[in-house]
């Protein structure tokens, strides 16, 4: 045990710089403040504190897609460019299988499936347990909620179920509005699934960009990242992201438009320029190519 301290010259030394005010940095990300120490350590594990934003990479097809195009060998398709994604998107059985432990990076785990896509794929209930993600240490729990389908109440309760558990331990709960068969995808159906899933009380909600989309960020109250959707050529999905980012997303959740690209390394991180750097479609569409062709002279 330590020694005590005595009254002499080490106790009256003592400086509790009383002059200077206890210091108070509000949380970086938006709607976040007033969470849980826990979870506000993982969503800085998500979104880089620096910018506010994330580059998402997404590839949990698999789990309800089969062996999607481009994740047919994650271990060689995906892995050399998880060191460039901020947070990755995937299955519990793909972070067991395959995703080295020395990942440092956010660790988003799919928590909700079902159905396959031979069927209707609003019928999904909860497909993992709390205790498992503890297990995995995951960032966040990602659930799909489908507003407008057939399903669409079940979806909901998935999701404020997941809710509960992982507020009960410090995860994260990022909310996936996927397009219900019956509703537009514009800017009034993605405004009113987003806020639902934000009032519901989801951390982070994924969605589409659509015309409009400045208002949907305005009118959600939580971080919102942009789903990349089916692959673009490079300078479309560019685009596509510097749109978002330019009108409120924090950042964005890609997946073919990454690991379908024509060189996948070139692209997250030409990706990461446009989301964290600012830059325009075109600058960072010139980054892809120099990138590229510096991969391509090395092989």
């Amino acid at each position: 045990m330590p020694e005590a301290e005595t009254t002499g010259s080490i106790a009256s030394s003592k400086d509790y710089q009383t002059q200077t005010p206890a210091h108070n940095e509000p949380f970086f990300l938006k709607g976040s403040n007033e969470l849980d120490w826990g979870m506000k350590n993982r969503l800085a594990s998500i979104f880089r504190p620096e910018s506010g934003r994330t580059v998402m990479l997404a590839f949990d097809h698999g789990y309800f897609q089969g062996p999607t195009t481009g994740l047919e060998r994650i271990d060689l398709n995906i892995v050399p460019l998880v060191p460039y994604a901020n947070a990755i998107m995937l299955t519990r059985g793909i972070l067991r299988a395959c995703i080295p432990p020395s990942y440092r990076g956010g660790v988003v785990v799919r928590a909700s499936g079902g159905p396959s896509i031979l069927r209707e794929l609003s019928d999904e209930e909860l497909a993992i347990s709390i205790d498992d993600a503890v297990r995995l240490n995951v960032s966040a729990l990602a659930v799909q909620v489908f507003i407008g389908a057939e399903f669409e109440t079940r979806t909901v309760h998935n999701l404020t179920k997941l809710i509960d558990l992982g507020n009960r331990h410090g995860i994260a709960t990022l909310a996936v509005t996927a397009v219900g068969k019956d509703m537009n995808r514009d800017a009034r159906y993605i405004g009113l699934a987003t806020r639902i899933c934000a009032e519901l009380g989801a951390s982070i909600v994924k969605t589409y960009y659509v015309p409009g989309f400045d208002k949907v960020t305005a009118g959600c109250p939580v971080p919102i990242v942009m789903a990349g959707g089916t692959k673009l050529p490079e300078i479309d999905a560019l685009t596509l992201a510097h749109n978002a980012v330019e009108e409120g997303a924090c950042g964005v959740d890609m997946g073919r438009n990454i690991f379908q690209s024509d060189c996948p390394v070139a692209m997250i991180q030409a990706v990461g320029k446009v989301v964290h750097e600012n830059y325009n479609p075109e600058d960072a569409l010139e980054v892809y190519h120099d990138l590229k062709a510096e991969i391509d002279g090395a092989e």
